[in-house]
């Protein structure tokens, strides 16, 4: 340890003669990802024989020694906080957690402590992936603070930037149980439909074209039915912030008990929910499957239907 970081003496062998150098860095420090690699590379923290090497396209004859040289990853911003988590699955790369209700996922304006980066920092005793910044470590993805259910959680940067790539590809099982307000029309359908911040309100999203915003994406089934309202399951083929809560408005159902897209329900919907005090968006992360970053293994994980939404569900009747 010198100067605030890491000094790796790293010894390539004949089997990585003609190999780019970034991979077989790579391959020599199975620990650190090849896009880290490749960024201390070219920020010059790599050094042959005294002289530093930049190039991470370098053809490598295999015999070389390299002196690396790793900066200590920033100090949280955010206190490590004894906040109770649920961990679905935790090993030496990433855990998932079922979110509660009320949970703030990161630190921000008016949320700068107990949240869930606050209880993994307890948690994981500092050890999370540092990609997503010292506000944000650990996080590859967010759910609403008043949505309940799964996300998944990277502790190292090679777990991060393999489940990032994932998220990008959209190949990452996400589905959400929901209720919504009205009869759909269809037991079964697709909205795309590109979402970016509203131009009138900075805190919500709304529809765009499709040259100003992300292309959104979901699939919705019906599970439950009745005149009033009906239980559905939402897939996501995209992530985008409160997607599930603006597509399902943009249809004419949205969400029940979402208090920024949602509309006056109808009188008997509610005084159900005021009978019941559902305060909050009937939205559930029930599923998430990906492939393991590290191991590749296919993992899937479900959650159960917290005992609020289940109540929704049997006073509604679908």
């Amino acid at each position: 340890m010198t100067g605030g970081s890491d000094i790796i003496d790293v010894a390539l062998d004949a089997g990585h003669a003609g190999w780019r150098l970034d991979r077989a860095l790579a391959d020599a420090l199975p620990t650190m990802s090849r896009e880290r690699l490749k960024s201390l590379v070219k920020a010059g923290a790599l050094d042959r024989g005294g002289a530093l090497v930049r190039d991470p396209a370098l053809k490598v004859d295999g015999s070389e020694q390299f002196r690396l040289t790793v900066p200590q990853p920033e100090q949280a911003s955010a206190p490590a906080q004894d906040i109770p988590l649920v961990i679905v699955h935790e090993d030496d790369h990433l855990l998932v957690v079922d979110k509660p209700a009320g949970l703030v996922v990161h630190p921000a304006a008016g949320n700068l402590d107990g949240t869930l980066v606050n209880a993994l920092l307890h948690h994981c005793a500092g050890r999370l992936s540092g990609i997503g910044g010292v506000a944000r470590p650990g996080i590859v993805h967010r759910i609403d603070k008043d949505t309940t259910g799964l996300l998944v959680v990277a502790k190292t940067d090679v777990a991060h930037e393999g489940l990032a790539r994932q998220f990008q590809a959209h190949t990452i099982d996400r589905r959400y149980l929901a209720a919504v307000g009205g009869r759909p029309a269809r037991m079964e359908g697709s909205v795309d439909a590109a979402l970016a911040r509203s131009p009138h309100d900075r805190k919500k999203m709304a529809i765009v074209d499709a040259d100003r915003g992300k292309r959104a994406v979901t699939h919705y089934k019906v599970l439950g039915v009745n005149n009033v309202a009906a239980r559905i399951e939402c897939r996501l083929e995209t992530g985008r912030t409160h997607q599930v809560r603006v597509h399902m408005a943009s249809i004419g159902h949205p969400l029940l008990g979402d208090p920024v897209y949602g509309r006056a329900p109808a009188q008997k919907l509610r005084e159900l929910l005021n009978r019941l005090n559902f305060r909050r968006q009937a939205l559930h992360a029930a599923r998430l499957g990906f492939v393991h970053p590290v191991t590749k293994d296919r993992l899937s994980f479900e959650s159960a239907v917290p005992q609020d939404m289940q109540e929704l569900f049997r006073a509604l009747g679908v």
